[in-house]
């Protein structure tokens, strides 16, 4: 094809009877607006969905420090988030294309160009940051405490979640109410919101001077934490 032809089809390929100059600008608007679409979502801010309460088929959730509202089964927010289906401890989102699982009383965030984990803690009336996590794939109501060596379990729950923590070395701890009898284990893997650990070391305390599971530093260690007020931003690093 020569010069001439070659130009004659570029021109004549959805562009009309526009000039030349015309198509051209008009393809690269066009071409514009396609890359901005992709751009657009990779630069889509993080949300965070925090559920305050649940009843039936419906959540009380806070998203992105908004006020609360109340979404039902199937509906999604003027923020785009879609309530997918709520169970007695939590709900699960639609957030951003992905499915996501919050429990009470903690935030989730979501980010679609960072792949840190990251999860939301809010206090208590009490001030004390309380959140329902996993260990070993099984849900348990955690007390944050950044003052704990490791993650420390009474024994009634340890037996719960099926830990047989007589094998564990065994020693003692001590705590505000005197030296208790302890053992210590590893947990295959310990969860909160995003968060995901492996191989956690954890003391199992058989005495009732440990009445709440606590998420100590074993777990924490890892993570970048960040307290505002009645908020508590984990992240984490590595």
């Amino acid at each position: 094809m020569s010069p001439r032809r070659q130009r004659t089809a570029i021109h004549g390929t959805g562009a009309g009877t526009l000039p030349m100059p015309a198509a051209v600008a008009a393809w690269r608007h066009r071409i514009g607006w396609l890359i901005l679409g992709v751009l657009l979502p990779a630069f889509a801010g993080a949300t965070d969905v925090t559920v305050a309460g649940l009843f039936g088929n419906k959540a009380v959730v806070q998203i992105d420090g908004g006020s609360p509202q109340t979404l039902a089964v199937g509906q999604r927010s003027a923020e785009g988030v879609l309530l997918v289906s709520v169970d007695g401890d939590g709900a699960t989102f639609d957030i951003q294309g992905k499915r996501v699982a919050v429990g009470m009383g903690v935030g989730r965030m979501s980010t679609a160009n960072s792949p840190a984990a990251a999860a939301v803690v809010y206090a208590n009336p009490h001030g004390q940051f309380i959140t329902d996590g996993l260990i070993n794939g099984v849900t348990v109501r955690f007390l944050v405490d950044t003052g704990a060596t490791s993650v420390a379990l009474p024994a009634a729950e340890a037996r719960r979640l099926g830990l047989d923590y007589l094998k564990g070395r065994k020693g003692s701890v001590r705590t505000a109410n005197g030296d208790a009898p302890a053992y210590q284990i590893k947990l295959d893997t310990v969860r909160l919101g995003s968060i995901t650990v492996y191989g956690v070391d954890a003391v199992v305390m058989d005495s009732e001077k440990l009445s709440q599971p606590l998420l100590g530093m074993s777990f924490l260690n890892s993570l970048d934490i960040r307290r505002e007020g009645q908020i508590m931003t984990l992240t984490k690093r590595y």
